[in-house]
């Protein structure tokens, strides 16, 4: 408590009383936090796990005008070395609800898209197993309107329930979600999803096991989950592909420090140990200039980049 402002030692003991002790923590090294296993505390982190928590916890944080950042399950993220300051809201605990009636699966944003997927299998119906090997929460990738293998969110989700900075709940049909290539209206809006209607189609399960399976040993033997790493490094240049351009410029393997440029697939870049968010900072900025030297394209980064150096 000692490195935090009255302000936010005030919000401090506000926080605990809306979500357990267990939910709010001071100084909370964001290392552990994201699957790049890098990056600085957090000057508050709290977790909440309901819709109504969420909603409490957002006017909260509005109330005493405090700095907000969200996280899902951390995968898409680089958090730099100094961290971030005001509150980091974690959604990985929000696991209120999974539920299907009929074709439709209603979900809470903490559940990985993994378990959404799986979950959807379970109940016969097809359209979800493009997600099988997305890492990240499903709000993580309804934010970020996440795809792999010729399926996108965009695709599959119907129906939005989001809280926006004040607490306030509200919902948003398909055609208010502005979906584009790696994009939602969330972007601008800074509304939280909370939780997401999927609307699939009955399937055949022998079938729809078969292509997740297929989907996993692709990814497995392509990507390297082995590392610690942020998923897919760059966006897709129109008309190219990153990782092609950055094996095509001789660049597999180049480090600085413990960040690399995967020798598996180009397009990732790896944490081998120890990096340091500079380390991976440096390592990006020399990938996009030897591209853009080689190649003329400007690869921009996929990953997003948030907090203080």
């Amino acid at each position: 408590m000692k490195k935090l402002n009255s302000n936010l030692q005030a919000l401090y003991a506000d926080l605990q009383h809306i979500v357990p002790a267990s939910a709010v923590c001071c100084e909370e090294s964001l290392a552990a936090h994201t699957t790049f296993k890098i990056g600085g505390p957090a000057d508050i982190f709290v977790t909440p796990q309901t819709m109504h928590e969420l909603s409490q916890v957002l006017a909260a944080i509005h109330k005493a005008q405090v700095p907000l950042t969200v996280l899902g399950s951390g995968s898409n993220v680089l958090v730099l070395d100094g961290g971030i300051r005001g509150v980091v809201l974690s959604l990985s605990e929000m696991k209120e609800t999974m539920a299907a009636i009929g074709s439709v699966l209603t979900v809470s944003a903490g559940y990985m898209l993994k378990d959404a997927s799986q979950f959807a299998y379970a109940a016969g119906l097809t359209g979800l197993e493009f997600a099988i090997g997305i890492p990240g929460t499903l709000g993580g990738a309804v934010f970020m309107n996440a795809g792999a293998y010729g399926g996108e969110m965009c695709q599959v989700v119907t129906k939005v329930r989001a809280v926006d900075v004040t607490g306030h709940i509200n919902e948003y049909t398909a055609e208010e979600l502005a979906f584009d290539y790696r994009h939602s209206r969330f972007h601008e809006s800074h509304e939280i999803i909370g939780e997401v209607d999927i609307t699939l189609k009955t399937g055949d399960k022998d079938a729809i096991l078969e292509m997740m399976e297929d989907l996993t040993q692709r990814r497995e033997s392509k990507q390297p989950l082995e590392y610690a790493s942020a998923g897919s490094t760059f966006k897709r240049p129109p008309g190219y592909f990153a990782g092609t351009l950055i094996e095509q410029t001789g660049l597999k393997g180049l480090a600085v420090g413990d960040a690399e440029v995967s020798q598996k697939h180009a397009g990732f870049v790896i944490n081998k140990g120890c990096a340091s968010a500079k380390d991976v900072l440096n390592l990006i900025h020399s990938v996009q200039a030897r591209v853009a030297e080689a190649h003329g394209v400007n690869l921009e980064t996929e990953v997003r980049i948030i907090g203080e150096e």
